[in-house]
């Protein structure tokens, strides 16, 4: 059965030396569908099995509230897609958008009205693993690991930089949430202007004057190509485009979706350059990966804001909570969201069990890319934006709470 969850992402154009994808993925050093996998849901299972974890069941929910807290995924995180672009379109639309909810390595995707729980879970060796639980009540449940590879027909293609992973979309839907075909959309992270981003989503919080695609349907493919009616912001309360009392929270939370974009793009870059190293990229090349790698880690070409972010799920003060903190109380966690996203250019995701397990030859090329650009020592012009007082905080940051990053001084 196929568990679609469309979550992040944008190729840059890397070419994959095994050939076709698939081939790659069972690459003898890969072995995608036959390895063992360690992620956060298969650890769940065990733990279902073996009667130290239960899951509840819920006449409303299902076993959602209950897979959320097994799997400390925060629901102010929640997400509203309401385009028809996952396995479960036929449910989906303006009035029963799908919920996401996401955490540093589990996505899961609930639907209201749907027989299935979806799950997408970064395997720290694996990259993107698919799993679904059915949503009746069960004495002894189990997650289902997708094992027909269906689901990576549309998520390992150059959209998930040909390895599993996400695929986060801006289309343009009609009315009911359909897209546009004669439309082009774009997959979507950091580097995205936001003219062009979360097309078919819902966006709840404040944007300033942000412009976007949200909250937002069209009539057709004029009104699409002229963008100047789906682009309006926040055109109405969520409240006034279906029954937000049906789900978890009211919330579309605009911070946790740009959270949620540069995520998903940096979870595939992380299993991408595994693979690379696994597979015996040359050295050249490894250092080609780690300077693209590197370069969207530290936000480097990242779309400025035009009008300040503001949540009001609770997700922006959970998330900036969490930490680590450093001697001086900053943590790459905090927010900026008058000019970008971050206050500390520096994705909280190096500290991620994805990017903990790659190989030493991955890290040591990244850590070495990234002392050229904290340094000072790169001088291309499009590093300008980083500030000496960034790149210090930057370095002072994780020196006090990544201490493998000031080995590779």
């Amino acid at each position: 059965m196929k568990t679609t969850l469309s979550i992040a992402i944008i190729s840059l154009g890397t070419v994959i030396v095994f050939g076709q994808a698939g081939n790659w993925r069972e690459h003898p050093a890969i072995q995608y569908s036959t390895s063992p996998v360690h992620d956060p849901v298969a650890e769940l299972n065990q733990k279902l099995a073996g009667g130290a974890a239960t899951l509840s069941f819920d006449s409303t929910f299902g076993y959602l509230k209950s897979v959320l807290s097994a799997l400390k995924v925060p629901v102010e995180s929640q997400l509203l897609v309401f385009s028809k672009t996952s396995l479960q379109s036929i449910l989906i639309s303006p009035d029963n958008p799908r919920a996401i909810f996401f955490n540093d390595s589990v996505a899961v995707g609930w639907v209201r009205g749907s027989p299935l729980l979806e799950l997408a879970v970064q395997d720290p060796q694996q990259g993107m693993i698919f799993y679904t639980l059915a949503q009746t009540p069960q004495t002894r449940p189990v997650l289902a690991a997708e094992e027909t590879g269906v689901c990576l027909g549309c998520h390992q293609t150059p959209a998930s930089l040909d390895v599993p992973g996400g695929v986060v979309r801006s289309v343009f839907p009609g009315a009911a949430g359909t897209i546009v075909a004669e439309l082009a959309g774009v997959e979507a992270d950091h580097r995205t202007p936001f003219d062009n981003r979360w097309g078919g989503w819902y966006v709840s919080g404040k944007l300033g004057p942000l412009g976007h695609l949200a909250n937002a349907t069209v009539s057709g493919v004029r009104e699409g190509a002229d963008g100047k009616e789906s682009r309006i912001a926040n055109r109405e309360p969520l409240p006034e485009k279906f029954a937000t009392s049906t789900y978890l929270t009211p919330y579309s939370d605009v911070v946790a979706l740009a959270v949620f974009e540069h995520q998903m793009h940096m979870m595939n870059l992380i299993t991408r350059l595994r693979w690379e190293a696994r597979t015996g990229s040359t050295p050249s090349a490894l250092r080609n990966s780690a300077a693209e790698f590197v370069a969207y880690l530290l936000f480097i070409d990242e779309a400025p804001l035009t009008g300040r972010l503001e949540g009001t799920s609770g997700f922006t003060a959970k998330f900036a909570a969490m930490g680590p903190f450093d001697g001086k109380g900053r943590s790459l966690r905090q927010f900026d969201l008058a000019n970008r996203l971050m206050r500390y250019p520096c994705s909280y995701m190096i500290y991620s069990d994805a990017f903990n397990a790659l190989p030493r030859k991955a890290k040591d090329a990244i850590y070495e890319r990234m002392w050229e650009v904290l340094s000072g020592q790169e001088k291309d012009s499009k590093y300008k934006r980083l500030s000496a007082t960034d790149r210090q905080a930057v370095v002072e940051i994780l020196k006090d709470t990544l201490p493998e990053f000031a080995a590779g001084q």
